[in-house]
């Protein structure tokens, strides 16, 4: 063996002969128990980043590991390749999306692979490729014939730039999350998958996640969001009436006002007649649209001169208000407010002083005058409530709801925050919704005989909005029913469809179908899902949406896509700004004794918060170099080492280089092997405690731990004097490092006169009796505190203890030579000694 390791030629070597020998190809007709290990798959932007390493490394590690345990491991990777950066990127740079985006793919594959990922290439997929789509048209088809999908005029967020509809979560401070554009709220007809249809199921379904964040749960919880209330209708000076729906119809003596929203028909009603409604409505759709929006930003009110009589007093009349912040998409598009028990309408009712009375008691708080800072929300007693004083919240709800039942003015209901998913997209970059429109038949289903709908290629980006729209002939097409000329749907699929079962797709991918239920069923669930909290909402629900609905037409016998699921921590760095205020990259600083400089100007850089690797910051390191540099094990071993992975990892020179010289030194311990005889106990002890605790750490994916012990053993291993059991464990630590470091652990093993690679070797076998202690630690007290130690075997008779403690040199001296009084023995735990 070379005196140093030359990671390059290594890498190079295996990652040729892995390829060459397709070892990671998963087989689906093998006799092995089966194993799906899936990390999301990334967006082609143009490189990888830390982020994707240390993600892709965890999955790399446990796929590699289940390998060596005797499992037929399914490792696949792909591409989200569909999605607005792509024409943007046409837009800017004048290139076709499909240029663009293939060109990207080339080069972060060509990246993935250098860092030695065991994936099974064979499978990859790209979503943005007819092969891929065509199956998803289909599969949408299946959808619209069995009720799945409709379509309806919805109010949606339209980017007056992007000229896309966006999504809620795609609206940030009211503007377009790419554009920056202020966000319309517009009224168009959309494509809908019916989510709703399953919300019971979905959420239920939660409960059986045992391998899944707590945290992500209660996301998933909070975003189906069922809400048991009372639906009840007040009738309004104007003759009408307006319905609404609380969850808290409790507190219905502390109304002050009711508010609609400003696209609820009333509100409508009025605008038409009112130009000071109009305007006021007109104000509503610049302001934000998400939950946390309405949270925050200021609540504003517009008084309709309309009253709404108190359903248990006619003559109690409260003001009715068109909101700001109130969703005509969330219960009836109405509420009635509480200000002393809702910070939303105590917000709302101090700013147009309306009447805030307490209705809930906060300890000894009885009076009706509330005179807080800030809602109380809390548990509590009803007071000021008629019929209702004395009772507790949940009794409360129950009579006022028994009462509204009773005198038909209102109903106990339930109501879901989930809403249908919209997922039509005004843009051309990607799936083609396979319907088309006819003037005599309305809408029709493309011919499944014409899938896949290709893209056309000719298309141009001079100009915003959606290229299909004015393609001189892509849309124009002959109706399937009737034969007259129609037009095809030039809207193209949110791309989080395109995320809802590519899973499915890796597992089986015949050419004639989505997938083969026999063989998807072998692999699905996955049964190790792993990828960034930001997709614990929006992703995650629509994959789970997507296999109840594939289970729900009998395609799947499959609930849920995911067993297991973890959320990794970010890559964070320093940030780094110029004098003049400029983000520096962290090769545009240097640092020295005089502190962190700009290398152009020599200027002093002032020093950010470390804070998430992101372009717009500069604070991102690209892998590349730093796998030229040091290698690949290397980086995988400090994406693996420095913190627990749900936490952020902070990326540092320090700790990369530090990475480096580890696997330098288990070279040189691989390097000195040398046949020897004799037992040392001791390290074969620490020799297989290391290799169950590696194991359990990997499962539980607590790689920082495993490295602790690695460091720990290798250590032992170089104290150790030379010995058979050395030679075992030197030649034993080449296997149990080789998911982390595999480059390394290959040209180790073969270099040891291995014939098969590492990655094709077995896990090593635990002796159950080395992980057993045979030796206990006693304290000796006397009087209670704690004077000495004593080793000795497991099981020691009590009289042999108590003989062994008396002879203690210590004892004896805090003794004074005098026998003690009483003692006490617990077997192999202490000795208590009464002076």
């Amino acid at each position: 063996m070379a005196s140093r390791f030359n990671p390059l030629k290594a890498d190079a070597t295996w990652q040729k002969a892995w390829e060459e020998r397709r070892t990671f190809a998963a087989r689906d007709n093998s006799p092995k128990p089966k194993s799906y290990v899936l990390e999301m798959f990334p967006y082609p932007s143009g490189r990888i980043h830390m982020g994707h390493v240390r993600n892709y490394t965890m999955g790399d590690v446990l796929a590699r590991f289940r390998r060596m345990r005797g499992m037929e491991v399914l490792h696949p990777m792909g591409w989200d390749a569909f999605g607005m950066p792509a024409e943007n990127a046409a837009m800017e740079k004048k290139v076709h999306p499909g240029t663009w985006t293939r060109a990207n793919i080339a080069t972060m594959k060509a990246q993935l692979k250098r860092l030695g990922f065991a994936l099974d290439w064979t499978r990859e997929i790209a979503t943005c490729e007819p092969e891929y789509y065509g199956h998803e048209q289909a599969l949408f088809l299946d959808f619209f014939e069995s009720g799945l999908v409709y379509r309806k005029e919805s109010a949606v967020n339209w980017d007056p730039v992007d000229m896309t509809v966006l999504a809620n979560e795609q609206v940030i401070d009211g503007r377009g999350w790419r554009s920056g554009a202020l966000i319309e709220r517009r009224k168009l007809s959309q494509w809908f998958l019916k989510i709703t249809q399953f919300a019971d199921e979905l959420l239920e379904g939660v409960k059986a996640l045992e391998h899944w964040p707590d945290k992500v749960k209660l996301m998933q919880e909070n975003w189906i969001g069922k809400s048991e209330g009372l639906q009840f209708r007040f009738g309004l000076s104007d003759g009408g009436e307006v319905e609404v729906f609380t969850t808290r119809p409790d507190t219905i003596f502390g109304s002050s006002f009711v508010a609609i929203a400003a696209d609820h028909p009333i509100a409508q009603k009025l605008a038409a007649e009112n130009p000071q409604a109009a305007a006021f409505i007109e104000l509503c759709k610049q302001g934000g649209t998400t939950a946390a929006e309405l949270e925050t930003q200021e609540k504003l009110g517009f008084d309709t001169g309309i009253r709404a009589a108190h359903p248990f007093d006619p003559a109690w009349e409260l003001p009715l208000y068109i909101a700001n912040f109130v969703l005509m998409d969330y219960g009836t598009g109405a509420v009635f407010g509480v200000p002393a028990h809702d910070q939303r309408d105590f917000e709302f009712a101090t700013k147009y002083k309306l009447p805030i009375r307490r209705v809930v008691s906060e300890g000894d708080k009885t009076d009706p005058e509330f005179h807080d800072t800030e809602a109380y929300t809390g548990p509590g007693t009803l007071v000021n409530s008629h019929f209702l004083d004395g009772m507790d919240v949940a009794d409360a709800k129950r009579a006022v709801i028994r009462r509204a039942e009773e005198g038909g003015w209102g109903t106990g209901t339930t109501v879901w925050r989930l809403r249908d998913w919209g997922v039509s997209r005004q843009r051309y970059w990607g799936t083609p919704i396979p319907i088309i429109h006819c003037e005599s038949c309305g809408v029709v289903p493309a011919p499944r005989e014409s899938l896949p709908i290709k893209l056309p290629e000719d298309v141009s980006f001079d100009v915003p909005g959606n290229p299909l729209d004015r393609h001189p002939s892509w849309k124009h097409v002959d109706c399937p029913k009737c034969g007259q000329p129609a037009r095809r749907e030039t809207d193209t699929l949110d791309t989080f469809v395109d995320s809802s079962w590519y899973f499915i797709r890796f597992a089986s991918q015949p050419r004639d179908k989505p997938f083969d239920r026999a063989v998807a069923e072998q692999w699905l669930p996955v049964g190790q899902y792993i990828g960034g909290v930001e997709h614990a909402i929006l992703h995650l629900l629509y994959a789970r949406f997507f296999t109840r609905a594939l289970n729900h037409l009998g395609k799947l016998d499959v609930a849920e896509p995911f067993s297991g699921l973890f959320t990794q921590g970010m890559v964070t760095h320093e940030t780094y700004k110029s004098l003049d205020g400029r983000w520096l990259s962290p090769e545009e600083i240097r640092k020295d004794s005089a502190g962190v400089l700009e290398i152009a100007s020599g200027d002093p850089a002032e020093v950010g918060r470390i804070e998430k690797m992101s372009k717009s910051k500069k604070n991102t390191v690209d892998p590349e170099p730093i796998v030229d540099q040091y290698g690949a094990d290397a980086v995988r071993w400090f994406m693996l080492s420095d913190s627990p992975p749900e936490r952020d990892l902070e990326w540092s020179e320090n700790g990369i280089e530090g990475a480096w010289r580890f696997v330098q030194r288990l070279w040189r311990l691989f390097d000195g092997l040398e046949d020897a005889t004799g037992e040392d106990k001791d390290l074969d002890r620490k020799l297989h405690r290391t290799i169950a605790g590696v194991a359990e750490d990997i499962e539980a994916l607590t790689f920082n731990k495993a490295v602790a012990k690695l460091y720990e053993l290798t250590a032992a291993i170089e104290k150790a004097q030379p010995s058979a059991s050395r030679s075992n464990a030197i030649r034993t630590l080449a296997r149990v490092v080789a998911p982390m470091v595999p480059h390394l652990a290959e040209e180790a093993w073969a270099a040891m006169g291995n014939a098969e690679m590492i990655a094709d070797a077995a896990w090593p076998e635990v002796d159950p009796a080395l992980l057993v202690d045979d030796e206990v630690t006693i304290a000796i007290q006397v009087n209670g505190k704690l004077r000495d130690t004593l080793v000795i075997p497991k099981g020691t008779p009590k009289d042999v203890v108590e003989a062994a403690a008396l002879a203690s040199d210590k004892i004896v001296r805090v003794l004074e030579g005098k026998p003690p009084r009483k003692v006490i023995v617990v077997p192999d735990r202490l000795v208590n000694l009464v002076a």
